[in-house]
């Protein structure tokens, strides 16, 4: 599945089970910035594809003249976001605030987040340092420059990016001790 619409929609399924308008309402609220839709239709569109491959499925509920489908993730549909998560430390440089919004969808289970953020670090940092630079004072040309600039200004990216990272844990591990925290205590 290559649609960001749909990965992130599926997010939104697994962060809250939903009906198809409140999902439209929480997608506009959530995505609409970083990744707009012209109508409410995608996210039914989305839907029905998320149904075909079995990571969504529908629970009818309703009392009256018209009851409605309210959609959650399956376990199949959770265990592929999940890998989605991963794999996006190859392509999360060109929009990092969709993953970090996509990561949203287990605010509830921060259990969860912590082990995407530190599969997705071990991914990143695999693929990065992987360009070396030489000294400015030992480029002969113009053009050595540029690329010398271009591999540090890549080193210093990757510095955030682990340091955020590392932010990013902080923040779902303090989550994680307060949800511990406020459990009921076990009889």
């Amino acid at each position: 599945m290559t649609s960001p619409v749909h990965w992130a929609l599926l997010g939104l399924v697994i962060e809250e089970p939903s009906y198809g308008m409140e999902l439209y309402r929480r997608y506009e609220s959530k995505y609409g910035d970083v990744l707009p839709i012209s109508e409410s239709s995608h996210i039914y569109t989305g839907l029905k594809e998320l149904e075909r491959r079995g990571f969504v499925e529908e629970l009818w509920a309703g009392v009256g003249r018209q009851p409605k489908p309210r959609y959650r993730a399956t376990r199949s549909g959770v265990r592929s976001y999940i890998e989605r998560l991963v794999e996006q430390a190859d392509v999360e440089r060109d929009r990092p605030e969709l993953w970090v919004r996509q990561l949203g969808a287990f605010v509830h289970e921060p259990a969860v987040a912590l082990d995407v953020i530190e599969r997705f670090e071990r991914r990143y940092l695999k693929g990065a340092g992987s360009t070396e630079s030489q000294s400015h004072d030992t480029a002969s040309d113009a053009h050595e420059l540029i690329d010398n600039l271009v591999v540090d200004r890549q080193h210093l990216a990757e510095g955030a990016m682990v340091t955020w990272l590392q932010h990013a844990h902080d923040g779902f591990e303090a989550l994680a001790n307060k949800a511990q925290a406020d459990a009921p205590p076990r009889a």
